[in-house]
């Protein structure tokens, strides 16, 4: 099953069902949209609203996460073209909620950013409010998974000696999410769902989280202790090896560019590069 959050000309933003080309009305999102829970899934499953041509809407990032936890280095591809040590934890930072944006809407580079890059992700919508979870608390945590780019400005990300990750990370429309949330238990294995990006239909990374060092249940348990997550949270899962400040020489993010990051089973984010003016 797989859940939406959408606006249909110029109403306020609703829940749905995504049938094929078909959005079926669950009625108002509220204040964190599709939050995940049973009772969000529920209402969905039981949509019978109007019934809209997915073309005539436009689909919003799923939810208004009070966090979104970002995880860093968690694909050995990743960490090898950055020279850098495997980590022994989870790496996380934060990103702002302003930065989400969702299908088809534009990335915007804002003017002092020179070093636009992309980071195509697996994201988890967190559905239960979770505290010191074990393994199976864990898994159950997981209410959706989504696509995520989790767009970064290397040039304000790694400008200071202690790296500004959440700011680099977080201007506006830096963390296209999307375009729908999945069902986990429509996964046949969590632990191998594919995830690619293109440029422009260039493949610049592909992989499967079969490859992540820390696997979802085990960054749900780490970042829960000591840390309440909330339902409607996201975990951006980390990006594989193929990003483009890594590459010789390196390439970045240009105007008009279509980025699209594909996960297998939700389906593709797909967003367009402007730059500010």
């Amino acid at each position: 099953m797989k859940a939406v959050r959408f606006v249909a000309g110029d109403g306020a933003p609703r829940l749905g069902r995504l049938e094929d080309a078909e959005v079926v009305d669950a009625g108002p999102a509220g204040f964190r949209g599709f939050d995940a829970t049973t009772e969000a899934w529920e209402a969905v499953a039981s949509a019978a609203g109007e019934r809209h041509a997915l073309a005539d809407v436009r689909l919003l990032h799923p939810c208004e996460p009070q966090k979104i936890i970002a995880i860093g280095l968690n694909y050995q591809a990743h960490v090898d073209e950055t020279s850098l040590a495997r980590p022994e934890v989870p790496f996380g930072f934060a990103i702002w909620p302003n930065a989400l944006t969702g299908h088809e809407a534009e990335i915007v580079v804002p003017r002092e950013e020179t070093r636009p890059d992309w980071e195509g992700e697996v994201a988890l919508i967190v559905g239960r409010r979770t505290y010191r979870a074990d393994r199976a608390a864990a898994r159950a945590a997981i209410g959706g998974i989504s696509a995520f780019n989790d767009v970064s400005g290397r040039r304000a990300q790694l400008e200071t000696p202690m790296r500004q990750f959440t700011l680099g990370k977080s201007f506006d429309t830096f963390s296209p999410m999307g375009p729908c949330v999945v069902h986990p238990d429509d996964f046949d294995d969590l632990a191998r769902i594919g995830v690619r990006t293109t440029i422009d239909g260039e493949v610049v990374q592909d992989s499967d989280t079969s490859h992540l060092i820390f696997d979802f249940e085990e960054l749900i348990e780490y970042f829960s202790r000591g840390v309440t997550i909330e339902p409607g949270d996201v975990i951006a899962t980390g990006t594989p090896g193929g990003v483009g400040d890594e590459r010789k020489p390196p390439r970045y993010l240009r105007e008009g560019e279509i980025v699209e990051v594909t996960v297998d089973g939700v389906g593709t984010l797909r967003n367009t590069v402007r730059f500010e003016r």
